[in-house]
């Protein structure tokens, strides 16, 4: 069965001990925001990697994007597009708008491949999160739960006594840790990988634009 939000839902709630339906210290409400905090995090590192077709207009260099949605960055724009070895065009992405920079000025109506990166998706009916990152999501949603609670007990009084507090945070802040030090060496790992095809078109910490060689 296809991973869902409920499946990892209930990952989270056996990391924070917190499996009792008639004593929820957390909210599903405050469970899945903190997924979704993961999942958007995770996405930074390694994202959803997709591939659009779109076309451009005789004599007009600009291309909407407009519906890539939930895009994090583009990465390559293919132009003129099927050739081998595959050429690529240098493009400025400014909003939902991108400007071809190459020589070759659109004829008519001709394709343009656009490799982009999007946020992952992880809802109730589906998911794009790897079935090998499935854990990963898990230990940074409950860190960022624990330390949601633990911001949010500070000064106030609790049935566990003021160790509750700090155990809290103690754990949002190792769980955190491995799960950020985990996305970074795994995006640097599929970076190497995707390098070995070719170069990347955007610097990595760009957002925007390939003002390309």
């Amino acid at each position: 069965m296809a991973t869902t939000l409920s499946t990892i839902r209930g990952d989270v709630r056996r990391d924070l001990h917190d499996e009792d339906s008639n004593a929820y210290r957390w909210t599903n409400d405050e469970v899945d925001r903190a997924i979704a905090r993961a999942v958007k995090e995770f996405s930074r590192f390694i994202p959803n990697q997709q591939k659009n077709t779109l076309t451009t207009t005789a004599n007009v260099r600009t291309i909407s994007v407009s519906t890539l949605t939930e895009m994090i960055t583009i990465e390559r724009v293919e132009y003129p597009v099927d050739k081998w070895p595959p050429e690529y065009c240098r493009f400025f992405l400014w909003s939902t708008t991108l400007s071809l920079l190459g020589d070759r000025t659109p004829a008519g109506v001709e394709n343009v491949y656009v490799f982009w990166n999007k946020l992952h998706t992880l809802d109730a009916n589906s998911s794009t999160i790897p079935a090998w990152a499935e854990d990963l999501i898990a230990t940074g949603a409950a860190g960022y739960a624990a330390m949601e609670w633990a911001s949010y007990a500070t000064n106030r009084v609790n049935v566990g006594g003021e160790r509750t507090y700090e155990f809290y945070r103690q754990f949002a802040i190792n769980r955190l840790e491995e799960f950020r030090k985990s996305c970074q060496d795994l995006g640097e790992h599929s970076r190497v990988r995707s390098n070995l095809l070719y170069s990347p078109a955007l610097p990595a910490d760009s957002q925007s634009t390939d003002w390309g060689p």
